[in-house]
């Protein structure tokens, strides 16, 4: 327990704050954890949105390949000459895909945001609190004024009459 390390506490009160501050700075680590993991589920979430999406579209390309060139009309998909002296490739990720990888954690943020539970919301009270707690218990602390008698002794005579 490297915060009870840091406080050598000489009364049972200090103990105690001590170890209430360790509970504290872990419950702190955990909400971060909770918060990571929100948005790696929206993540998920919108990944397996894309991939249905991908899987509709190329099913309709499909369906427009084989109807499209069974009537002799119709786009061809494939590359054509022009297509490939310009650098072009029709299957390079359109300018909307890269936007929507560029803004996936955007769009977890406001998804989550929007859910009815409010869990980021909820979340960052939670934060709020645990922190508040915790600048109360360094304040506390800081009060008791733990130095030692010789301690303040050498301090005052630093200082001068």
């Amino acid at each position: 327990m490297a915060v009870a390390a840091d406080y050598d506490a000489q009364s049972a009160v200090e103990r105690e704050l001590v170890l209430r501050l360790a509970s504290l700075l872990w419950r702190l680590r955990r909400a971060t954890a909770i918060e990571s993991g929100l948005f790696r589920i929206q993540a998920k979430h919108l990944l397996q949105f894309r991939r249905r999406r991908q899987a509709h579209r190329d099913r309709q390309t499909i369906i427009d390949e084989l109807y499209g060139t069974a009537d002799g009309g119709g786009d061809d998909l494939r590359l054509d000459q022009t297509d490939l002296a310009r650098g072009v490739d029709a299957r390079a990720p359109s300018p909307e895909a890269l936007a929507d990888q560029t803004d996936d954690l955007t769009h977890a943020f406001v998804r989550l945001s929007n859910l009815p539970t409010y869990p980021l919301d909820r979340l960052s009270r939670y934060e709020a609190t645990l922190w508040r707690q915790a600048c109360q218990i360094l304040f506390a602390l800081q009060c008791l004024d733990r130095r030692k008698p010789w301690d303040i002794m050498k301090h005052r005579a630093r200082r001068g009459p």
